[in-house]
């Protein structure tokens, strides 16, 4: 796991192997703030998927495994997995472009 500077992680966060989160990520488990309690759910991030800078990621989103997450999106919904890359805010779900991924 690769996690830049000021990455926001609380707790019911799930995170994989071999995923990168960008820097000034913010990942939320609250999806009525400040509600707490016993109902907090935070985000699913899959084995190999990346984070860009400044994306917001709400409560209970999977990000799928190998899926990417464009700088500054934020996610509302799923991003299925393999090769999908989500952009935009609300984020849209796309074919990751030949050549974006190692």
């Amino acid at each position: 796991m690769n996690l830049q500077s000021l990455v926001y992680i609380p707790t019911g966060v799930l995170i994989e192997d071999n995923v990168f989160i960008g820097p000034n990520t913010v990942l939320t488990n609250d999806p009525y703030p400040p509600h707490g309690g016993n109902h907090l759910r935070g985000p699913v991030i899959r084995k190999g998927a990346s984070i860009g800078a400044n994306a917001t990621l709400l409560p209970g989103v999977e990000i799928g495994a190998g899926a990417l997450v464009a700088a500054g999106a934020v996610v509302t919904r799923d991003v299925p997995p393999p090769r999908m890359l989500a952009v935009g805010s609300p984020a849209r779900c796309k074919e990751l472009p030949e050549g974006a991924r190692r």
